[in-house]
């Protein structure tokens, strides 16, 4: 990707959250957008973003893949791993090698590792000083961030926070915890859904996705309740 080609698409992305900020979004595709385009932004393998739920744990919201082998290393990392640490500290968390992390990783570094996987970024979500989750950037190569990809990577997790909490939730502790609940919630219906197709359409989970994005997409619907739909067999896509 050129530099004209990679400003271009920051500008289209930040564009897309902040149109969160004034109407009503789809959470669960905003954070999609935003995993499948740092893809190619930041020259990564692969990206999910984990959100804690009430208890302070950490469950994957949105992936740029859904195969198990990111999947296992995404959940993996937010029991030990730079994930977590991100999260626990507010702060970006930077593995230019995975093999020379801390010990207390070594299931993170070993699975990450057999899946593929040689480096990994954690960018906090964070408003203010509320930590809501990680974005985290995996390269199959060890290799550093840039700076000027950790600038861009810090303010695209920023505002992508925003879009979660929205300004108005920030002040209400309830109001947030129902948020972050709803988009916790909403991935599991989708899991769910996606199983469903795969089965019925005799399709990868990659493409039942698909399936259930561009339906939503098409018809001008949330995510969550065409997933809901698909479960009940209310709709057959």
């Amino acid at each position: 990707m050129t530099s004209s080609e990679r400003e271009t698409h920051l500008v289209d992305l930040f564009t897309t959250l902040a149109d969160t900020l004034v109407a009503e979004y789809d959470v669960v595709d905003l954070l999609q957008t935003v995993v499948e385009t740092s893809v190619a932004l930041f020259d990564v393998a692969a990206t999910g973003i984990l959100l804690a739920d009430d208890d302070g744990a950490l469950d994957i919201v949105a992936s740029s893949s859904e195969s198990l082998d990111l999947v296992e290393v995404l959940e993996v990392g937010a029991q030990a791993g730079p994930c977590l640490d991100c999260y626990t500290s507010g702060k970006p968390v930077m593995v230019a090698d995975l093999v020379d992390g801390p010990p207390r990783w070594h299931s993170y570094e070993s699975i990450a590792t057999r899946r593929g996987f040689r480096s990994s970024f954690a960018i906090p979500l964070r408003l203010r000083s509320e930590t809501v989750g990680t974005l985290t950037l995996l390269r199959d190569r060890p290799s550093e961030l840039a700076p000027r990809d950790l600038r861009a990577a810090q303010a695209l997790a920023d505002v992508a926070t925003v879009g979660i909490l929205h300004e108005r939730t920030a002040r209400q502790s309830a109001l947030v915890q129902q948020q972050l609940q709803k988009a916790l919630g909403s991935r599991v219906v989708i899991e769910q859904a996606k199983g469903v197709l795969s089965e019925s359409l005799s399709v990868s989970t990659d493409d039942a996705f698909e399936s259930l994005r561009s339906y939503a997409r098409r018809h001008n619907l949330k995510l969550a309740d065409v997933a809901r739909d698909v479960v009940s067999r209310r709709i057959a896509l």
